[in-house]
């Protein structure tokens, strides 16, 4: 009996060693195969991810590269079932890596960007701060057609313009804090509404304060041209409340008369704009 156990016993002791090689090897297969997911992950998860967080209103059609760096190009829509989705000319390019306790996240549009522009991101317990670059670039305003209702009905043409300086977003338990300048300058404006082209060039811009405020103030203004636009505003909270007008320059009332009667409710010669 006690020979019998000793073999028993001898027997099993190889078996355990020749097992412990292989689970540690299999654990190794499953690590190298999670760093290689993770260095090589296909840049169409990345364009999946967008076009999920916007509900199909962005979308970055034939992607290429990985998650860390790539390309693809950018197609605004109304979402499932629009009618009009307008891609924009040549191809966006993005980096992402990552920085302290975030990511960088840096990009360029060949169509519309002289230099890249980017995003740092730093994660803090229930607190979300981003850092912008300062950049300006030039984007067709056909591209709003894309996003359905009212730019679908608008039509419109000519240049937009963006620029941002000094630009940080704060969010600490849910409240934002602004820091900078974000500004958006709409050059000889046009619309299918109207036979006056270009109708305008306007400025609209939103605005923080050196330390931080948690309601930058919006401004819109007339630049030049025969339609004129104006307003205050703010963003509290997750709201934007904005309170303008528009009207036409003295003898172009006629022009502009189907026009106004879409961009807000009418008061006489006027058209109030109100949102929030």
């Amino acid at each position: 009996m006690n020979a019998m156990k000793a073999i028993r016993r001898s027997s099993a002791r190889p078996a355990s060693k020749v097992r412990a090689p292989w689970s540690l090897a299999l654990l190794g297969a499953l690590l190298g195969l999670g760093l290689a997911l993770l260095v090589w992950a296909p840049a169409r998860w990345l364009a999946w991810g967008v076009a999920k967080a916007s509900q199909g209103q962005v979308q970055w059609l034939n992607p290429r590269g990985t998650v860390w760096q790539g390309s693809a190009q950018l197609l605004l829509s109304g979402g499932p079932g629009s009618r009009q989705p307008q891609a924009l000319p040549g191809r966006l390019h993005w980096t992402l890596s990552p920085a302290g306790s975030g990511l960088r996240l840096g990009w360029r549009a060949d169509c519309c960007m002289t230099q890249a522009a980017s995003v740092q991101a730093a994660l803090g317990w229930n607190t979300l701060h981003l850092q912008a670059s300062d950049h300006q670039s030039s984007w067709p305003a056909a591209l709003l057609s894309g996003l359905g209702a009212p730019w679908n009905t608008l039509q419109a043409e000519g240049q937009l313009n963006l620029r941002t300086e000094a630009l940080q977003l704060h969010w600490a338990q849910g409240r934002l804090q602004m820091q900078g300048l974000v500004e958006l300058g709409l050059q000889e404006m046009s619309s299918r509404l109207s036979p006056v082209k270009p109708m305008g060039s306007y400025r609209i811009a939103l605005t923080g304060t050196p330390e931080g405020t948690p309601t930058p103030g919006l401004a819109l203004s007339t630049l030049q041209g025969p339609l004129q636009l104006s307003g205050q505003g703010q963003w509290v909270g997750q709201r934007l409340r904005f309170t303008g007008e528009a009207s036409a320059a003295e003898g172009h009332e006629a022009a502009f008369d189907n026009l106004l009667n879409i961009l807000g409710r009418r008061q006489g010669a006027r058209s109030l704009l109100t949102l929030g």
